[in-house]
């Protein structure tokens, strides 16, 4: 699905995604991501839900988010709390969601200038 035409060249925006991609700023990504506003989208090293282990979420804590959207794929999956215990720690707030309803809120709150990360799987 395409959500935008304009691009803000100034913020990384969820310009499009499908069951096996992401599209940041008219860039397609076919593998897991961790995308912020204002930072480099990179590579989140995590082969699927099932694979998901705490170190995975302990580095988003580098990009200092006031809240995470975790994308877990096609359908909504809930981790564990021990996965996610670290960004309680730090309070920071995690909101859980399928990975289509994760783009679609990552691009409203950083629009708002919210200090958002978004952790997206496919599939």
């Amino acid at each position: 699905m395409k959500l935008q035409a304009e691009v803000q060249t100034s913020l990384n925006t969820v310009t499009a995604y499908g069951a096996d991609f992401v599209e940041i700023n008219r860039r397609r990504y076919g593998h897991a991501v961790l995308v912020a506003p204002a930072d480099a989208v990179t590579p989140w090293e995590v082969d699927g839900f099932e694979a998901l282990a705490p170190a995975h979420f302990e580095a988003v804590l580098a990009l200092a988010p006031e809240v995470v959207l975790l994308g877990t794929g096609t359908r909504q999956r809930f981790p564990h709390p021990r996965l996610t215990e670290a960004l309680a720690r730090a309070r920071i707030g995690v909101e859980v969601m399928d990975t289509p309803a994760a783009c679609r809120t990552y691009n409203i709150l950083m629009s708002e200038g919210r200090r958002v990360v978004a952790a997206l799987m496919l599939g």
